[in-house]
């Protein structure tokens, strides 16, 4: 079993940064892959970014690349999201989560964060 908790959301103007954490609960952390996901008002919940065990592999959505970074820390059980140049399209509830597989579709992650709402004003 593992619990998470994102944390770092907020309300900034188009243009700001922002980075999310995501810790998770247990020593098994190291041997998930983890992702993160948002999900806009009347929006399905979509991946954003994703990172292998060791983050030797990272995968972002195109609507982010370039502008956001994913990383972690297994030895403080934390995965990142760094956010930059953001726009008021990425207004949404941000979730972490973690799964077996290093995978970009939601059905593969067993985890799941309460999540954290990140406000884009223009």
């Amino acid at each position: 079993q593992v619990e998470l908790v994102e944390s770092g959301g907020g309300l900034v103007q188009a243009g700001a940064s922002l980075r999310l954490s995501c810790t998770a609960s247990g020593r098994t952390f190291g041997r998930y892959s983890m992702g993160w996901f948002r999900q806009g008002p009347g929006k399905e919940r979509n991946v954003v970014a994703a990172i292998a065990w060791s983050g030797s592999s990272t995968w972002y959505a195109d609507s982010v690349k370039g502008r956001f970074t994913i990383s972690r820390d297994n030895a403080k059980n934390t995965v990142y999201l760094q956010m930059n140049s953001l726009k008021p399209e990425d207004t949404a509830v941000y979730y972490c989560a973690a799964g077996n597989s290093y995978s970009t579709v939601n059905w593969d992650y067993s985890y799941w964060g309460q999540g954290t709402q990140v406000t884009v004003s223009s």
